[in-house]
């Protein structure tokens, strides 16, 4: 198994349940034949559509825990499209974002495409464009999700070491043999190689490079090796 499997066994079980749950398209669009027209679209897709008249309305639901995407208007009645999306990165980063608009200027279009927006459709744009858009952004929607959820499982196996599990972990993982580890630590080599079987235990580790792999992703690798 790699390393990435071996981190991804931990959480199998919630990320399958997140997997198979419906994805979810917000639609923020003051027109209101717009959203009806995105509604509509959107169910016959197989997508759960949840739409709104404006930023706040938006910002106030909650967080989606499923892939999601938001298709966002440029000019909304409170906070506008540009604005609305430095939001969304900073409190909501999984969720990518297609923007639609009838009369934008090049400036705005570049503005929201530098800023991470999957993409930037003109109306009146087609269905095959917004699907295609649409299918892009909730897999990348979910492959966030399923990377945040492997990172909280790994610094919830970090959490359950002891202190000196800890640094038996990043002393291994920087590349020490037992023996030097326990000279570096003053405890004999028998102890060091309980403490790393406890920790290869906890950490859900198969092998030493899956360790290590595991050590790189919580940014503990530059420590371990000054």
């Amino acid at each position: 198994m790699t390393a990435m499997g071996t981190i991804a066994g931990t959480y199998s079980g919630r990320s399958s349940r997140a997997a198979d749950a419906t994805p979810i398209v917000f639609v923020v669009d003051d027109d209101v034949s717009v959203r009806e027209s995105l509604e509509l679209l959107i169910e016959s897709s197989g997508w759960q559509p949840e739409t709104f008249v404006s930023a706040r309305d938006f910002l106030a639901h909650p967080r989606a825990l499923v892939p999601s995407c938001l298709i966002l208007a440029v000019s909304l009645p409170d906070l506008n499209g540009l604005d609305l999306q430095k939001r969304v990165a900073v409190e909501r980063p999984d969720m990518p974002i297609i923007f639609i608009a009838g009369n934008a200027d090049v400036f705005t279009s570049v503005q929201a495409m530098k800023a991470g927006a999957i993409e930037f459709l003109m109306k009146p744009f087609g269905d095959h464009a917004l699907l295609g858009a649409i299918r892009h952004a909730l897999e990348r929607s979910r492959r966030a999700l399923e990377h945040d959820r492997m990172m909280n499982a790994l610094r919830a196996n970090y959490r359950s070491l002891t202190p000196r599990e800890r640094e038996v972990m990043t002393l291994v993982a920087s590349g020490l043999l037992n023996k030097q580890v326990g000279g570096e630590l003053g405890i004999s080599e028998i102890t060091v190689k309980a403490h790393r079987g406890q920790v290869m235990r906890k950490m859900k580790a198969d092998s030493l490079p899956a360790l290590v792999h595991m050590v790189a992703r919580l940014g503990l690798l530059t420590a371990a090796a000054a």
